[in-house]
């Protein structure tokens, strides 16, 4: 049966007449596959300059779940499904079975790669899984807008020795990676639009911008509303001598003459001018707040932005603008020997973030892990407490639905507070409550999806009475992509810790489900070109398979060896 597998691996095996795919005709699962079904259809020959491809494995993520939400409502979807459907899967271990005659000298069957699923072409996305089929399909064509776009190669090469489960997570834990990889300005935006407002300026103060408006670095606009005289007069002064900056003075706040705003500079601010100026922010904008007060209340912030759109709020005291940018830099990095709380820890995600932060060098010495379901929590002290704990790490499990006990537990940082607060619950009054918790120069990744226009109360005044910072991260790039696959390939991180349950391709359905309704406190993965196999959680395999189960971790952790066990049994038998 190993000749199998190797046939397998070197795409020896015949390549078939026809294929099985899911497609999504709409939103809804009712609207996934043909009688419930994947569909049959003919398997295509690559053109010259193409490729086909085989699905080795396939992730299910909670991003497929919003497509089956929205349908052709989804950003990302340009077409009419029911005349075109979508097939879905973006996290994918792909090997090459046939070559185009223009590739032959860069490719053979055999050869294995991960993709980054962002593909755009002239700015357009395409991404697989969503415009480009996707990975709930035996094969696929590979064609020139995956192998030259606009970032170049979107395919990542993976060595043989890899797991198909683990270099298919990748994709996942490089959204993980990003999230500590993040850079933000520390100046204002070179050829940007900056707003200096200064309705409730301080007039005690002499306001001053030392630094981001020189001849080589400054705005392309400078907008103008109720600034001091003094400063207006000097900025206008600095703009014509170095020229080519259009000044603007008098801008209203509710109507600036401007799509977007890169750069909004508050000379001293209360709550409602904030929530009035934010939505003139533009992709990547920063909010730079002067004041030595706190603000009259809370802020509603648009929490889905600075999720989506990365915005930034930064802040300082006192009266030198480029202060508040310079001052206390965005750390995206957890802090070496801080305090750390995950809030939302049982899911998927969360449990990426948390084995990340205890394997990684120069982590956290507490973890304090939070989520509403007992038995994600639970098995989040299984799989990561002893481990921990083992590397002097104090580590906490809670669930806030047991008010006392939650309360005790959390009581040690009420006053301290946390250094790193992840948020991996994208819910705002979640977001808003654990804002509260932030240590002084503490940092809040929102890292959960919260939907644009989502609003939480956020305190703005500890932006720069304490030099807290609230940030955001979506997607990766194909850089952290490569970045995570070095991880695995290294053994400095495992994606097959994430792995929670299997299954064939068939079994895709069930798995989208059980995605949508938090079943299983890890990943589902798919096996696309196995014999049929019922989804199944990775402990149940002692029975289903107990010599696959035989050859897990602690009878709970998927592993490569494992996996080959799988597909000695599960691959159909070409010979």
């Amino acid at each position: 049966m190993a000749d199998k597998l190797e046939a397998y691996k070197r795409a020896e095996e015949p390549i078939p007449p026809t294929y099985r795919r899911w497609h999504l005709y709409g939103a809804g699962l009712e609207n996934l596959g043909d009688d419930d079904l994947p569909a049959e259809v003919p398997t295509p020959e690559p053109g010259p300059d193409e490729l086909l491809v085989r699905h080795d494995a396939c992730g299910l993520c909670f991003s497929d779940i919003k497509v089956i939400r929205l349908g052709e409502e989804h950003p990302r979807i340009y077409r009419k499904m029911k005349e075109n459907p979508v097939v879905l899967g973006h996290e994918i271990a792909m090997t090459v079975v046939k070559v185009g005659d223009e590739l032959k000298d860069a490719y053979k069957p055999g050869d294995r790669f991960t993709i980054q699923a962002d593909i755009f072409i002239d700015g357009v996305g395409y991404a697989y899984g969503y415009e480009i089929q996707g990975g709930l399909s035996q094969f696929n064509i590979i064609d020139q807008r995956i192998l030259n776009g606009d970032d170049g190669n979107y395919l990542i090469p993976v060595q043989p020795t890899t797991g198909y489960a683990e270099s298919a997570l990748t994709e996942p834990w490089a959204c993980v990676t990003a999230a500590y990889e993040l850079r933000y300005r520390t100046s204002l935006k070179p050829g940007g639009v900056t707003w200096i407002i200064g309705a409730h300026a301080n007039p005690d103060l002499t306001y001053s911008l030392s630094a981001g408006f020189e001849a080589d670095s400054h705005p392309a606009k400078l907008l103008l509303t109720d600034a001091p005289d003094y400063l207006a007069t000097a900025l206008k002064a600095r703009a014509a001598a170095i020229g080519g900056i259009e000044v603007m003075e008098g801008v209203d706040l509710q109507a600036p003459p401007v799509e977007y705003v890169d750069d909004i500079v508050l000379l001293g601010a209360n709550a409602e001018l904030i929530e009035t100026v934010s939505p003139w922010l533009n992709h990547f904008g920063v909010v730079a707040i002067l004041a030595d007060e706190p603000l009259d209340r809370s802020v509603h912030v648009d929490v889905g932005r600075v999720h989506y759109n990365r915005w930034l709020y930064v802040g300082a005291r006192g009266a030198e603008i480029a202060d508040a940018y310079s001052n206390t830099p965005v750390r995206s990095s957890l802090k070496p020997g801080g305090k750390a709380w995950f809030v939302g820890a049982g899911g998927p995600m969360g449990r990426m973030h948390v084995q990340r932060a205890i394997q990684k060098a120069n982590g956290p010495a507490v973890i304090v892990c939070t989520d509403v379901s007992d038995l994600r929590l639970q098995d989040v002290e299984k799989s990561f407490g002893p481990e921990a704990r083992a590397k002097g790490i104090e580590f906490v499990c809670l669930n806030p639905m047991h008010r006392e006990a939650y309360e005790a537990g959390m009581a040690p940082f009420r006053e301290a507070g946390f250094d790193d607060i992840i948020v991996l619950a994208p819910i705002p009054p979640v977001i808003t409550d654990a804002a509260n918790w932030l240590a002084p120069e503490g940092v809040m990744n929102i890292f959960a999806g919260v939907a644009r226009g989502a609003t939480a109360l956020l305190n703005l005044s500890d932006v720069y009475l304490k030099d807290v910072r609230f940030f955001g991260h979506s997607a990766s790039s194909i850089d952290d992509l490569r970045l995570m696959l070095h991880e695995t390939e290294s053994g400095e991180l495992s994606p097959n810790r994430s792995v929670a349950a299997i299954g064939s391709l068939s079994a895709a359905r069930k798995g989208l489900q059980s995605v949508q309704d938090q079943v299983y406190p890890g990943k589902v993965v798919i096996y696309p070109n196995i014999q049929e196999f019922p989804l199944t959680a990775v402990p149940d395999l002692k029975d289903a398979l107990p010599t696959v189960y035989a050859k897990l971790k602690n009878g709970r952790e998927w592993t490569n060896e494992a996996e080959e066990e799988f597909l000695r049994i599960m691959l159909p038998d070409w010979r």
